[in-house]
């Protein structure tokens, strides 16, 4: 089959909800500061109307790469569940302004919401949230579409959403029969311990590429030595991507590790989406056969916008960045 996109990404099709907020909010709140918790429904609602002067944004890990990649001049297609309501409707318009694909079996009418993320930022960027995943954790295999995946060089996984097992199996059965590359982010440390005796066999046999922060890949393999965790990264998959933040990142392939330098940035506002957005220009560069090497300075390049203003996206062209800074 001819390709379509340079990335095909499956996750939780989430619309963020972003304010800023005081300390005092997270207090009475009762939020995890620089942590997320889960939500129902009704707390949902609660939280919502009490975040002043928010913003609404489609989101989730994996549909936040995506927008990315289409920064960078990308094809992307993305592969969620929503509801029929108001916020799957700001989710489908916004994906389509972006220019990319989205793929689902039809949304939910069961009275179940579309998920959101709701996000409060203080005032030294740190970003607490609250999820309620309502229907974009409903994901089943029927959603997930051979013609997508099959049209995609790249096909993305978000850890978030590892407890739909069956989808992604058939969207790794799907990838491998087709010849294209499988790439997973671990999202955060909580997903690992959930899910480690499915999640390991899984990143052996069916991941090429991973992405992981410093917490994420020490806890995966039960280690509190980085280098420790970076050989078993390296003997685990052909390809890992492991962020430090200020540190920069970690890249190992084979015999094979770059060090790549975090690009500078004059003030962190909101460190919302740094990964995914690093996920998105390291996926990008991959796809267009460049080398390891200059897909972590596209991702880090993305990273460094992102966390420069509120939000999870970019606010500038990518590509316009990245012809400013000569890595395309």
């Amino acid at each position: 089959m001819t390709e379509l996109y340079d990335v095909a990404a499956i996750g939780h099709a989430i619309v963020d909800v972003i304010a800023p907020a005081g300390e005092d909010f997270i207090v009475s709140e009762n939020l995890a500061r620089g942590g997320m918790i889960l939500i129902d429904q009704d707390r949902a609602s609660d939280l919502t109307g009490k975040m002043a002067g928010s913003i609404e944004t489609s989101g989730g890990s994996a549909a936040n790469t995506i927008a990315g990649v289409g920064s960078f001049g990308g094809r992307g297609a993305f592969i969620g569940k929503l509801a029929d309501d108001r916020l799957g409707k700001v989710f489908v318009d916004d994906m389509e302004r972006l220019g990319a694909s989205f793929s689902s079996g039809g949304p939910l009418t069961d009275g179940t919401a579309t998920g959101r993320c709701l996000i409060n930022v203080t005032p030294d960027g740190q970003r607490s949230m609250a999820t309620f995943l309502g229907a974009a954790a409903l994901l089943q295999p029927d959603d997930v579409k051979a013609e997508v995946i099959e049209a995609a060089k790249i096909v993305y996984l978000e850890g978030y959403l590892f407890g739909a097992d069956a989808a992604f199996a058939k969207a790794a059965g799907l990838a491998r029969a087709s010849g294209r590359m499988m790439a997973l982010t671990l999202s955060d440390a909580f997903i690992i311990d959930m899910h480690r005796s499915a999640l390991t066999p899984f990143l052996e046999t069916q991941t090429d590429i991973l992405f992981a922060n410093e917490v994420e890949i020490t806890t995966l393999f039960k280690t509190d030595n980085f280098d420790e965790a970076v050989a078993a990264a390296r003997s685990m998959v052909k390809i890992a991507c492991i962020t430090r933040s200020e540190k920069g990142s970690v890249i190992v392939s084979g015999k094979e590790t770059h060090e790549i330098a975090a690009a500078p940035v004059d003030k962190v506002v909101d460190t919302t989406g740094a990964g995914d957005q690093y996920a998105a220009g390291f996926l990008l560069g991959l796809a267009q056969g460049r080398s390891l090497n200059v897909c972590g300075q596209l991702g880090s390049l993305a990273a460094a916008e992102v966390i420069s203003h509120y939000g999870p996206r970019p606010l500038v062209s990518l590509k316009d960045l990245a012809a400013q800074s000569g890595l395309i």
